[in-house]
């Protein structure tokens, strides 16, 4: 399978070439070099934030969800906030459209974000060398680097696959439903490596 990668200027990419995994510590979206493995993170519920504008652009009828921010060490390291689409079902979150927002408060590289990411899908289940290939490049391509404050926003399609912006700019799309079921899954699936902040993303959602 190879994941097609649609970015701003219409150019569609796609990589079959293989890739080597690193071992790195697991953290929904950016562990920074640096942070002992031994770190324990803390999801900490925030008020209810107004609804970003490519949040209301893609999901005109969305609901708030829940919001937390992640700390390492006492380290915040950004803030997250998730809507949801009618009908929302906790267990079935890939059956449905939905936003989660991360707003960051330190600098992360693109390439980081891709990498971890990568490495929190493979928490759900084990990807092929093309899926990982793909997908890698994919994230490779849309993935910019953020720097404290800025928001990366993505939106989940079921049957089309995922939409990023950044600070409201459309970054880009992959159009691959497994691609972006997996990818939310860092944050919403049961295999989280933060089941705190799940619970907190999912607070006003029906379980």
């Amino acid at each position: 399978m190879h994941t097609a990668c649609q970015t701003t200027d219409g150019t569609t990419l796609s990589s079959s070439s293989r890739i080597t995994r690193r071992s790195v510590l697991a953290a929904p979206l950016l562990l920074l070099s640096g942070v002992p493995a031994q770190a324990s993170n803390l999801a900490t519920p925030f008020k209810a934030p107004a609804l970003w504008p490519e949040v209301a652009a893609n999901l005109p009828q969305a609901s708030w969800s829940g919001s937390a921010q992640l700390r390492f060490f006492g380290m915040a390291i950004y803030q997250a906030q998730l809507w949801v689409g009618a009908g929302f079902r906790a267990r079935d979150y890939g059956q449905f459209p939905l936003a989660l927002s991360l707003t960051y408060q330190r600098r992360v590289s693109g390439q980081t974000l891709a990498e971890r990411s990568l490495d929190e899908m493979q928490r759900q289940t084990t990807l092929n060398a093309a899926q990982q290939a793909d997908w890698l490049s994919a994230m490779q391509t849309l993935f910019v680097d953020v720097a404290a404050n800025d928001r990366l926003t993505g939106v989940h399609l079921p049957e089309q696959g995922a939409r990023f912006f950044l600070n409201g700019r459309s970054l880009g799309e992959v159009a691959d439903p497994v691609f972006s079921h997996r990818f939310f899954g860092i944050w919403l699936d049961t295999t989280t490596s933060h089941p705190d902040l799940r619970v907190a993303l999912l607070a006003a959602a029906p379980a």
